[in-house]
């Protein structure tokens, strides 16, 4: 279903029946929409006596929004955070070397930016000191 809102934007339940859900029951369609809706996944607008259903998130930002609350239970529930990581490093790493590299690199660039942020909240309560 948010294969056919995010290839037409957005439609009504009848213009999803009509583009190649007919194999569900109107019914079906329409409380399905209603729950994604409910959850926050889609945005609705009246249009006459029925909702023209969208989707709130691109697929990008659904998968990213996905994996961030994923990986933020696993760290949540793990007594020690190295368990969650290491398994997200043995997955990368059975998946393609070079993810494993690009994980590396993007932890780096992350290692950078939070030493230069540090840095210059270091220098700035220096000199509110003086």
């Amino acid at each position: 279903m948010l294969d056919g809102l995010w290839a037409k934007g957005s439609a009504t339940v009848r213009e999803l029946l009509e583009s190649g859900y007919s194999d569900l029951a109107y019914t079906t369609l329409m409380t399905t929409l209603d729950r994604l809706f409910k959850k926050g996944l889609l945005t609705r607008s009246d249009e006459g006596r029925a909702f023209r259903y969208a989707p709130r998130l691109s697929r990008e930002e659904l998968h990213r929004e996905a994996v961030s609350d994923a990986l933020h239970q696993l760290l949540d529930v793990s007594s020690t955070s190295n368990l969650p990581l290491s398994f997200l490093v043995e997955i990368v790493s059975e998946r393609d070397a070079k993810l494993l590299d690009d994980l590396g690199k993007l932890v780096e660039r992350k290692r950078r930016e939070l030493n230069e942020r540090n840095r210059r909240g270091q220098s700035g309560r220096a000199k509110e000191n003086h």
